[in-house]
């Protein structure tokens, strides 16, 4: 890779090198309340609790996809 032709990435530019417009995209994560074990949908500024069981303990979800480690 030729040094000149490089670019670093703006701090406004999102995925793809565009910018946002205007609105802010919320993201959720799920968690596996500790209690009841239900399902926790949380945003970033959420208070932490369950919704069912108002428990404080949560778990954030195993991931779905393959996870490979090379060990020694």
């Amino acid at each position: 890779m030729v040094r000149e032709g490089y670019q670093p990435p703006t701090a406004g530019a999102g995925p793809r090198g565009s910018t946002h417009t205007g609105h802010e995209v919320r993201t959720q994560m799920t968690y596996i309340c500790g209690d009841c074990g239900s399902r926790v949908s949380l945003a970033k500024d959420a208070a932490v609790a369950c919704n069912q069981c108002m428990g404080r303990v949560l778990y954030k979800e195993r991931t779905k996809r393959m996870v490979q480690f090379e060990a020694r």
